[in-house]
């Protein structure tokens, strides 16, 4: 069953709420059970919790600019339909469709964990990403705190930190966020992938709408916190065209910096957005389809080092150079931040209450 948006286009019948509305089969599992039909009321969120003895994820991908990154929770209520993180649920026995977004496991015990290996003399100071995989502002944020607890830590020892979010919480905690910032150790990038509120209710439920991610930036910077804008992911036949009315938002909200990504589909995500583009928007689901395997040699994706984030191609070409003209028109990019480890301090600082 289908039910029409103002625009004309057709948007599938699924839980209120969430970007999914069904979960696809498991690649791990061997048994799937297949319900006779998708839930069409509210799917509740549960929470659950995560008993990890360690905290800090390493990275030694050549695409992505952080070695180190911090993931207070796994899975993501924001139910981003496009998310290239869903199919790591499918690691902890979920699914990558609706169980990503409904499934939240909590790592509880984060900030503690965070403290001791900031401590040990084994840790060399560096740049720490929040997060490398699922938003650390996503809704439970607001009540548990995790992630402003964890940035708390950071700043007794005045470990920079990156932070990369959809959501305005990040506002909340310029406290800690400014104080880092005195010792440049913090920035933090809002990612915005479009300008639409009905295209980012549809394709992003649960994130800030754009205004309030582009209230967040002003905030931000009024702040002294440096901050960037991601348009991530960039969406060919969808999105694409927003480029520049994003840069120029993002540079009078008072953005310096920008960055972009182009769509990656990765194992279940491929189909879970077709289905999704198809029930939402039919009469462009070709031409989009089209322009992303223009991007990944003719397949939905390509997982290979060095082209995976951006593509490759003509029209790869094209989205960068109207980037790069856009972010020239607007003033961004014009000088590189960098984050520094020199104020580092393991003994004698001041520890806060968790």
């Amino acid at each position: 069953m289908a039910r029409k948006h103002s625009d004309g286009v057709a948007a599938a019948t699924g839980p209120r709420g969430r970007g999914v509305a069904h979960n696809p089969p498991n690649r791990f599992e061997r048994l799937w059970i297949e319900p006779l039909e998708a839930p069409t009321e509210r799917v509740p969120t549960l929470y659950m919790r995560d008993t990890t003895r360690s905290i800090i994820a390493r990275n030694n991908s050549p695409d992505v600019p952080f070695d180190a990154s911090l993931n207070p929770y796994r899975g993501c209520e924001h139910g981003c339909v496009y998310c290239y993180a869903r199919p790591t649920h499918e690691y902890l026995g979920f699914s990558a469709g609706l169980d990503f977004e409904t499934r939240i496991l909590v790592k509880v015990s984060a900030p503690e964990l965070l403290r001791k290996e900031l401590a040990s003399a084994n840790w060399q100071p560096q740049v720490l990403s929040l997060s490398g995989v699922t938003d650390p502002y996503q809704p439970i944020e607001r009540r548990l705190e995790l992630t402003r607890r964890c940035l708390r830590v950071l700043a007794e020892f005045r470990n920079p930190v990156t932070v990369v979010t959809k959501n305005e919480l990040v506002a909340r905690d310029l406290d800690i966020l400014s104080d880092l910032a005195r010792h440049q150790a913090a920035m933090v990038f809002v990612s915005i992938t479009t300008l639409d509120d009905e295209l980012c209710g549809a394709m992003e439920p649960r994130t800030s709408r754009p205004a309030r991610r582009l209230e967040a930036v002003q905030r931000i910077t009024a702040a002294g916190v440096p901050c960037g804008v991601l348009v991530a992911p960039v969406i060919p036949g969808l999105t694409d065209h927003e480029i520049p009315a994003i840069l120029q938002a993002a540079a009078t909200a008072g953005a310096t910096q920008a960055g972009y990504t182009t769509l990656r589909l990765p194992g279940a995500v491929a189909d879970i957005f077709e289905t999704w583009l198809q029930s939402r928007s039919p009469a462009r689901r070709n031409k989009v389809l089209a322009r992303i395997r223009s991007l990944r040699g003719g397949r939905r994706s390509d997982s290979r080092f060095g082209v995976r984030m951006r593509g490759e191609g003509a029209f790869a070409e094209q989205i960068s150079a109207i980037f790069s003209i856009a972010c020239r028109r607007v003033g961004l990019n014009r000088a590189r931040r960098s984050l520094s480890t020199t104020s580092f301090r393991r003994s004698g600082q001041q520890r806060l209450p968790l």
